[in-house]
Protein backbone atom coordinates (compact mmCIF):
# COMPACT_ATOMS: atom_id res chain seq x y z
CA UNK A 1 0.00 0.00 0.00
CA UNK A 2 0.98 3.19 -1.08
CA UNK A 3 -0.36 6.90 -0.26
CA UNK A 4 -0.42 9.45 -3.15
CA UNK A 5 -2.16 13.23 -3.61
CA UNK A 6 -5.38 13.04 -5.60
CA UNK A 7 -6.48 15.84 -8.04
CA UNK A 8 -9.59 14.91 -8.78
CA UNK A 9 -10.87 16.06 -12.25
CA UNK A 10 -13.27 15.98 -14.86
CA UNK A 11 -11.13 13.97 -17.13
CA UNK A 12 -10.06 10.42 -17.64
CA UNK A 13 -6.17 10.53 -17.92
CA UNK A 14 -4.58 7.31 -19.47
CA UNK A 15 -1.33 5.66 -19.07
CA UNK A 16 1.10 7.15 -21.53
CA UNK A 17 -1.09 10.13 -21.96
CA UNK A 18 -0.56 13.64 -21.57
CA UNK A 19 -2.56 15.74 -19.77
CA UNK A 20 -2.23 19.94 -19.75
CA UNK A 21 -3.27 21.60 -16.13
CA UNK A 22 -3.58 25.21 -14.62
CA UNK A 23 -2.74 25.19 -11.08
CA UNK A 24 -3.81 28.19 -9.07
CA UNK A 25 -4.62 26.86 -5.49
CA UNK A 26 -2.04 26.50 -2.97
CA UNK A 27 -2.99 23.27 -2.49
CA UNK A 28 -2.03 22.20 -5.89
CA UNK A 29 0.91 24.32 -6.13
CA UNK A 30 2.26 23.04 -3.30
CA UNK A 31 1.63 19.19 -4.39
CA UNK A 32 3.50 20.20 -7.52
CA UNK A 33 6.95 21.73 -5.84
CA UNK A 34 6.87 18.51 -3.86
CA UNK A 35 6.38 15.92 -6.90
CA UNK A 36 8.99 18.11 -9.24
CA UNK A 37 11.55 18.15 -5.89
CA UNK A 38 11.25 14.80 -4.68
CA UNK A 39 10.37 13.18 -8.01
CA UNK A 40 7.02 11.36 -7.36
CA UNK A 41 3.54 11.17 -9.14
CA UNK A 42 0.23 12.11 -7.84
CA UNK A 43 -2.77 10.28 -8.98
CA UNK A 44 -5.53 11.67 -11.18
CA UNK A 45 -9.14 10.70 -10.51
CA UNK A 46 -12.01 11.07 -12.35
CA UNK A 47 -15.12 13.07 -10.41
CA UNK A 48 -18.49 11.73 -10.17
CA UNK A 49 -19.94 13.70 -7.84
CA UNK A 50 -19.09 17.10 -6.20
CA UNK A 51 -15.94 19.06 -6.58
CA UNK A 52 -12.19 19.01 -5.75
CA UNK A 53 -12.73 21.93 -3.43
CA UNK A 54 -15.48 19.76 -1.63
CA UNK A 55 -14.28 17.07 1.40
CA UNK A 56 -17.10 15.04 -0.03
CA UNK A 57 -15.96 14.51 -3.69
CA UNK A 58 -16.95 11.28 -5.01
CA UNK A 59 -14.87 9.83 -7.50
CA UNK A 60 -13.76 6.79 -9.40
CA UNK A 61 -12.27 4.11 -8.05
CA UNK A 62 -9.48 3.61 -10.33
CA UNK A 63 -6.92 6.34 -11.55
CA UNK A 64 -3.65 6.62 -13.33
CA UNK A 65 -0.40 7.93 -11.73
CA UNK A 66 0.45 11.22 -13.21
CA UNK A 67 4.05 12.74 -13.86
CA UNK A 68 4.95 15.83 -14.46
CA UNK A 69 7.26 15.80 -17.74
CA UNK A 70 7.02 20.08 -18.19
CA UNK A 71 5.80 23.47 -16.66
CA UNK A 72 5.61 27.12 -17.24
CA UNK A 73 4.49 30.58 -16.43
CA UNK A 74 1.29 31.55 -18.55
CA UNK A 75 0.47 34.39 -19.79
CA UNK A 76 -2.13 35.10 -17.00
CA UNK A 77 0.34 34.16 -14.09
CA UNK A 78 -1.00 30.85 -13.47
CA UNK A 79 1.30 27.73 -13.90
CA UNK A 80 1.16 25.32 -16.38
CA UNK A 81 2.21 21.66 -16.24
CA UNK A 82 2.14 18.87 -18.46
CA UNK A 83 1.42 15.29 -17.24
CA UNK A 84 1.78 11.77 -18.72
CA UNK A 85 0.05 9.06 -17.75
CA UNK A 86 2.45 6.59 -15.89
CA UNK A 87 0.25 3.32 -13.64
CA UNK A 88 -3.43 2.74 -12.90
CA UNK A 89 -4.25 2.49 -9.36
CA UNK A 90 -7.40 1.35 -7.18
CA UNK A 91 -8.22 3.44 -3.90
CA UNK A 92 -8.75 2.17 -1.07
CA UNK A 93 -9.34 4.70 1.49
CA UNK A 94 -8.92 8.57 1.38
CA UNK A 95 -8.14 11.63 3.70
CA UNK A 96 -8.04 15.05 3.65
CA UNK A 97 -4.70 16.74 4.39
CA UNK A 98 -5.30 19.61 6.51
CA UNK A 99 -4.22 22.21 3.29
CA UNK A 100 -7.71 19.96 1.87
CA UNK A 101 -5.67 18.42 -0.56
CA UNK A 102 -7.05 14.57 -1.28
CA UNK A 103 -4.93 11.84 -0.52
CA UNK A 104 -5.34 8.27 -1.17
CA UNK A 105 -3.93 4.81 -0.19
CA UNK A 106 -3.80 3.33 -2.89
CA UNK A 107 -2.92 -0.43 -4.78
CA UNK A 108 -0.93 -0.75 -7.96
CA UNK A 109 -2.90 -2.43 -11.05
CA UNK A 110 -0.49 -4.84 -12.22
CA UNK A 111 -0.48 -4.19 -16.13
CA UNK A 112 -0.10 -6.73 -18.73
CA UNK A 113 2.73 -7.34 -21.09
CA UNK A 114 2.85 -5.40 -24.47
CA UNK A 115 0.53 -7.05 -26.73
CA UNK A 116 0.84 -6.95 -30.36
CA UNK A 117 -2.13 -5.72 -32.38
CA UNK A 118 -4.37 -8.14 -34.28
CA UNK A 119 -4.16 -8.07 -37.94
CA UNK A 120 -8.14 -6.83 -37.89
CA UNK A 121 -6.95 -3.31 -36.02
CA UNK A 122 -3.41 -3.11 -37.91
CA UNK A 123 -5.52 -0.59 -40.11
CA UNK A 124 -5.60 1.73 -37.00
CA UNK A 125 -1.85 2.54 -36.52
CA UNK A 126 -1.81 4.53 -39.41
CA UNK A 127 -4.59 6.82 -37.86
CA UNK A 128 -3.35 7.38 -34.56
CA UNK A 129 -0.08 7.98 -36.35
CA UNK A 130 -1.38 10.67 -38.47
CA UNK A 131 -3.70 11.91 -35.78
CA UNK A 132 -0.51 12.26 -33.19
CA UNK A 133 1.91 14.36 -35.99
CA UNK A 134 -1.41 16.99 -35.80
CA UNK A 135 -0.46 17.61 -32.19
CA UNK A 136 2.53 19.52 -32.99
CA UNK A 137 4.97 20.98 -30.81
CA UNK A 138 3.40 18.73 -27.37
CA UNK A 139 3.81 15.84 -29.55
CA UNK A 140 7.61 15.40 -28.42
CA UNK A 141 6.14 14.59 -25.06
CA UNK A 142 4.51 11.25 -26.47
CA UNK A 143 6.85 7.88 -26.15
CA UNK A 144 5.16 5.73 -29.28
CA UNK A 145 4.52 2.56 -28.87
CA UNK A 146 2.18 2.02 -32.21
CA UNK A 147 3.13 -2.11 -32.12
CA UNK A 148 1.56 -2.38 -28.13
CA UNK A 149 -2.41 -3.21 -28.36
CA UNK A 150 -2.91 -1.21 -24.74
CA UNK A 151 -0.68 1.64 -25.79
CA UNK A 152 -3.04 2.05 -29.03
CA UNK A 153 -6.60 1.62 -27.71
CA UNK A 154 -4.99 4.01 -24.50
CA UNK A 155 -4.72 6.50 -27.38
CA UNK A 156 -8.23 6.09 -28.90
CA UNK A 157 -9.49 5.79 -25.71
CA UNK A 158 -8.75 9.39 -24.52
CA UNK A 159 -8.36 11.28 -28.05
CA UNK A 160 -12.16 9.59 -29.16
CA UNK A 161 -15.41 12.35 -28.40
CA UNK A 162 -16.35 9.38 -26.10
CA UNK A 163 -18.14 10.97 -22.57
CA UNK A 164 -15.80 10.24 -19.54
CA UNK A 165 -17.71 7.50 -17.99
CA UNK A 166 -16.75 5.31 -21.28
CA UNK A 167 -13.57 6.73 -20.96
CA UNK A 168 -13.90 5.36 -17.32
CA UNK A 169 -15.31 1.85 -18.42
CA UNK A 170 -11.83 1.99 -21.13
CA UNK A 171 -9.58 2.57 -18.40
CA UNK A 172 -10.74 0.00 -16.06
CA UNK A 173 -10.83 -2.78 -18.64
CA UNK A 174 -7.55 -4.85 -17.87
CA UNK A 175 -7.67 -6.66 -21.57
CA UNK A 176 -6.14 -3.56 -24.12
CA UNK A 177 -7.56 -6.06 -26.91
CA UNK A 178 -11.22 -5.77 -25.49
CA UNK A 179 -10.66 -1.96 -25.43
CA UNK A 180 -9.60 -2.21 -28.97
CA UNK A 181 -12.72 -3.91 -30.11
CA UNK A 182 -15.09 -1.54 -28.24
CA UNK A 183 -13.01 1.76 -29.86
CA UNK A 184 -12.88 0.55 -33.22
CA UNK A 185 -16.28 0.59 -34.88
CA UNK A 186 -15.87 4.81 -33.82
CA UNK A 187 -12.47 5.41 -35.62
CA UNK A 188 -13.33 6.02 -39.16
CA UNK A 189 -9.51 4.49 -41.17
CA UNK A 190 -9.84 5.79 -44.73
CA UNK A 191 -9.96 3.02 -46.19
CA UNK A 192 -6.33 2.13 -45.08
Amino acid sequence: MEEIALFPLDAVLFPGGLLPLRIFEPRYLDMVRRCVREETVFGVVLIHAGSDISADVTTAGVGTSARIVDFQSLSDGLLGILCRGERRFRTLTRRIARDGLHLAAIEWIEEQQARSIPQEYQSLVPVLQRVLASLGNIARFIEPRYDDAGWVSNRFAELLPIDRLMQQRLLELDDPLARLQLLAPMIETGGD
